[in-house]
């Protein structure tokens, strides 16, 4: 039994969380480690904002915390267990599950020097970067996020981010999106 670390998760929260993680199949190993202790892992590593590498030992080995957090955001697991938290504090706030209203907003962020296409330069802000583009409800709880070059303009990444937001949240309304301005 390992000293507990402050970003572990309560029985609560595991309880909150264990219905929205995959299943694992019954042919293959049985799991040597619990997924208590890789969310722990995994919830350590991003609230502490260090590399995987300098895991501590008391973990399970990094290589395999890193294995389930790449393929749960590859599947999807991420954003659907973001999207149960966010309904689930909603509804605690007396409010609708689904929005009906939101708030965009941008951010210019420097980038490392690794090129790609998600990296560019936006003039208006002088940064050599990225672009984040977040849509938020009323209450300020994130419902969709894009991350773009720093060269694209915020009404064409804008109209990205509330394009692909129209399937999850079919209250939100964009109505200059559908009279085609821009």
């Amino acid at each position: 039994m390992r000293k507990p670390y402050p970003t572990d998760l309560s029985d609560a929260e595991r309880a909150c969380m264990e219905p929205h993680l995959p299943t694992p199949n019954a042919a293959g190993r049985p799991r040597v480690h619990s997924l208590r202790e890789i969310l722990n892992a995994i919830f350590y590593t991003v609230r502490s904002g260090c590399a995987w590498r300098p895991l501590p030992h008391d973990f399970p080995p990094r290589k395999t915390v890193h294995h389930y957090f790449r393929t749960w955001r590859i599947e999807g697991t991420w954003e659907r267990l973001h999207g149960a938290l966010r309904e689930r504090l909603r509804a605690r706030m007396g409010r609708d599950l689904q929005p009906s209203a939101g708030i965009v907003d941008s951010q210019s962020l420097k980038s490392n020097g690794v090129g790609g296409e998600q990296r560019g330069y936006g003039g208006g802000k002088k940064v050599k970067g990225r672009k984040r583009h977040l849509l938020v409800d009323t209450q300020g709880l994130v419902l969709k996020a894009e991350v773009h070059a720093a060269n694209i303009m915020d009404w064409d990444g804008i109209k990205v981010l509330l394009d692909r937001a129209e399937v999850g949240f079919p209250r939100l309304k964009h109505p200059w999106l559908d009279a085609g301005i821009g």
